[in-house]
């Protein structure tokens, strides 16, 4: 085979770089023209065909968008803008997909000035005397930092960030583009030449060894009460259909991290719920009297394990097997006796054909399932509360019943996520998406945005607390330019709960906004909702609305996150200690 080279004229480099982007298969950019990145927007009209441009409104929604599609499509989320702010105001979607190992690129720059970085500095990001130093700035929070300096550095450090960040464990990686790398041009023979895209694109990872595969299929069908505890790591591989294959196959109850909800529906007979300080009781159970787990993406922090409470996970008493595509991850909270190192979609995959197929395993495991459930499962009657102002389970009852199977809901931080995380009983892997890293306010906004330009033809709600809508409600602003018509249910009670709950009153009460008047002022629908009768109704009009729609619920302090935390986790907690 022949290697052609990348360029038959010259072009501009800034140019190139949106020739790379779409060259790697990438469709979306999200951000604002700023600083020398201005030259790279101007380069994207000529691949508006294939590669949109989202403009937003300020760069946290673009952090937070680009990190989203890294982690639903494991393609590079782009953020593009200029360095100080796709720095500081992109930082919750950069944090976001260095925790939680999402690809995900950010175009910025030095903001230099060619000839004068060495004068008194204005916003330059060279490191230079006065100045602040943008690649060690960048490097706290990145996978790999890549500079260019010339016009060829410019495409191929673009090349390389798309290999690095999709490569082995995702994650986010800058490239800082001083002014002269965008403001030249690229020849055919220029040196170092350049080649096409598609040969720094990282290929499939090669399968887990076969004889560990082996020895752990061997252990799982040994067990007697095996159960699977599932992560994010299932959503960035896209492993929903091997993950439910082989837990049907094997009989194998799941569980999923706070992190993972939504891996696997919880409506399936082999389900469980989210297990750990805020999970279910059918899944702390179910878990804690397991003799061997397999543990599939995730790192197993200490809020999953209940403070790493022994009564829930013990390798003395249970069997480890773990599957991470990171080797460092291997045996990090847990030893585990069987480290299947690769893609959870592949390992699953060998794994499943080697543990093959069992009815009377599957019929086992469903009732173990079905007996673990009868301590508690989804069952709240506070799903039918009439009180007001409305409880937050009635809200969540009323958005189990009313949305559709194949809705995908993201949450905020906060106490209505943690609400949202024990109550609300996803009906298709992939329904529900929360931030899984670092947690912070302002997410559920954009990466519904996000998430809908993925999934068009799905609706897409996004459910945060007043004090995360009050971060990121431009983003409606963006949904109405763009065309991106999400729902937005937002739990006001006037206050922080996790603070106010946590802590008491002192700065953490808010006055009682009409956050849907807001959006209607914005040119969204907004419905403010004081009944518990009339959320469902508010909800089957937005599901048919061709603009974006903000439901205001007027929600109940009178449940904390302190009662759906874990007698486990209260038992084992740091501040017990």
């Amino acid at each position: 085979m022949t290697i052609e080279r990348m360029l038959t004229e010259e072009e501009s480099a800034a140019d190139l770089v949106g020739r790379v982007l779409q060259e790697a298969g990438i469709e979306y950019v999200f951000g604002i023209s700023g600083g020398h990145t201005g030259r790279i927007v101007s380069g994207l009209s000529k691949y508006q065909n294939s590669l949109r441009m989202v403009l937003v409104r300020e760069e946290s929604l673009a952090g937070v968008m680009a990190e989203v599609y890294g982690r639903l499509t494991r393609r590079p989320g782009v953020m593009i803008g200029q360095g100080p702010w796709v720095l500081g105001n992109g930082l919750i979607g950069t944090i976001e997909a260095f925790l939680s190992s999402s690809p995900m690129l950010l175009l910025t720059d030095f903001s230099d000035a060619t000839r004068f970085h060495l004068h008194a500095p204005y916003q330059q990001a060279t490191g230079d005397y006065g100045s602040w130093d943008a690649r060690r700035a960048f490097s706290g929070v990145t996978k790999q930092v890549m500079q260019a300096h010339e016009p060829i550095a410019a495409v191929q450090a673009t090349q390389l960030a798309i290999k690095h960040a999709m490569a082995g464990q995702c994650g986010p990686v800058a490239v800082l583009f001083a002014q002269d790398s965008l403001s030249g041009t690229v020849s055919p023979d220029s040196q170092p030449g350049l080649y096409p895209t598609r040969y720094y694109l990282p290929g499939s990872p090669p399968p887990a060894d076969a004889a560990k595969v082996t020895a752990a299929a061997k252990a799982l069908l040994a067990a007697q009460r095996p159960a699977v505890i599932a992560g994010n790591g299932v959503r960035i591989a896209q492993a929903y259909e091997p993950l439910t294959a082989l837990a049907e196959a094997a009989g194998l109850p799941v569980a999923t991290t706070a992190a993972g909800k939504g891996c696997f529906a919880e409506t399936h007979d082999l389900a469980l719920g989210v297990f750990g300080t805020f999970g279910t009781e059918a899944a702390n159970a179910c878990i804690a009297e397991a003799d061997l787990i397999l543990a599939v993406g995730t790192k197993l922090g200490p809020s999953d394990t209940a403070w790493e409470n022994r009564d829930l996970l013990d390798p003395t008493r249970q069997t480890f097997i773990q599957i991470d595509i990171e080797p460092r991850n291997a045996s990090w909270t847990y030893p585990a006796e069987h480290v299947l190192l690769g893609d959870a979609e592949q390992v699953l995959r060998q794994l499943h054909h080697a543990v093959g197929k069992d009815d009377a395993r599957r019929k086992a495991g469903v009732a173990r399932v079905a007996k673990s459930r009868e301590k508690g499962y989804f069952n709240q009657p506070g799903y039918f509360a009439d009180e007001t102002p409305i409880l937050p389970q009635r809200a969540i009852g009323e958005l189990m019943r009313t949305l559709p199977d194949n809705a995908i809901v993201t949450c905020d931080a906060g106490e209505n996520r943690i609400m949202m995380t024990h109550y609300y009983q996803t009906k298709q892997a992939g329904g529900f998406l929360q931030a899984a890293g670092s947690g912070p306010m302002g997410f559920a906004i954009p990466a519904a945005l996000a998430a809908k330009l993925v999934h068009p033809d799905r609706p897409v709600v996004a459910v945060c607390g007043d004090g995360g809508f009050a971060m990121t409600m431009n983003g409606l602003m963006t949904g109405i330019e763009q065309d991106i018509p999400i729902i937005v249910v937002v739990f006001n009670n006037k206050a922080l709960g996790w603070v106010l709950h946590g802590g008491g009153p002192f700065a953490a009460e808010f006055a009682d906004f009409d956050h849907a008047a807001i959006a209607r002022a914005m040119g969204c629908n907004g419905v403010r909702v004081t009944e518990p009768a009339a959320l469902g109704t508010a909800l089957r009009e937005a599901l048919n609305a061709r603009v974006p729609t903000v439901i205001d619920v007027r929600t109940s302090l009178a449940q904390s996150f302190a009662d759906i935390t874990s007698p486990l986790a209260v038992a084992a907690s740091p501040r017990r200690r």
